[in-house]
């Protein structure tokens, strides 16, 4: 494992959602590439605001289409600690399994992440038969233009009718996204925030309790007691209520 804290105390995750906007990806079998690396990508964001110390930030968000340029250099600029950018292959119907890039001149580091999180996706999936296609190198873009040890993944083959289905299935999805979260967590040693860490939301502009105890997946009344509220659930703009 390496644990690499960036000057501001945190280790800097740059997570590229492959494709997007006019490029689609891969396209096959009902399903397009750019929509299953978003939900790929956004749940292990999601997972990783479990851990300390670690701050997240996605190429794209929505359908939209950075560059290959574009997100390289935002990266970069970010400062971040390791780029990881998530793909879904595609080739024949009867090309099969997951596999990962690091650039052909990649750093010890980029080596290191690769094997690290190569096993973790691995573990995660193989409940599916998927097939271990190895760890690979070659002269990518995004691999080659950014200044942190970067990895690309490529998780089954949108172009074959049988691993189709299983990324048609919400569970892959979670598993995948999870092992892509484990490899990461096991490289930078991260460490889950403690069960009982108290979360705070600062009232705005049409924030009620309802809308808060739905935005942060807990009880109106719970949010009421934590904050000593009247039955009137009365809230002002600027005030800093508990939420977890």
């Amino acid at each position: 494992m390496v644990n690499v804290l960036s000057k501001q105390g945190l280790i800097r995750i740059f997570i590229d959602v492959g494709h997007g906007g006019k490029d689609p990806g891969a396209v096959g079998n009902g399903l397009l590439e750019k929509d299953l690396t978003l939900k790929i990508a956004k749940r292990v964001k999601e997972i990783l605001a479990a851990y300390e110390n670690v701050e997240v930030k996605m190429s794209r968000t929505g359908d939209t289409y950075p560059t290959l340029s574009e997100r390289a250099k935002a990266a970069n600029a970010w400062g971040a600690d390791f780029f990881l950018s998530i793909h879904i292959n595609s080739a024949s119907k009867t090309s099969t399994g997951y596999e990962d890039y690091i650039y052909t001149k990649a750093s010890t580091k980029s080596k290191e992440y690769q094997k690290i999180i190569h096993a973790e996706i691995m573990k995660e999936i193989k409940k599916y038969g998927v097939r271990d296609r190895g760890l690979q190198q070659k002269n990518l873009q995004v691999l080659r233009t950014t200044n942190m040890p970067a990895l690309l993944t490529e998780s089954l083959y949108i172009s074959n009718p049988d691993e189709a289905a299983i990324l048609k299935k919400a569970a892959f999805i979670e598993d995948v996204a999870q092992g892509h979260v484990n490899g990461i967590v096991k490289a930078f040693d991260l460490k889950k925030k403690k069960a009982d860490d108290k979360k705070c939301h600062t009232i705005v502009k049409g924030d009620t309790v309802s809308k808060l105890a739905k935005k942060y997946d807990t009880t109106i009344a719970k949010i009421k007691k934590w904050n000593k509220l009247d039955d009137d659930y009365m809230i002002r703009i600027g005030q800093k209520l508990r939420v977890k």
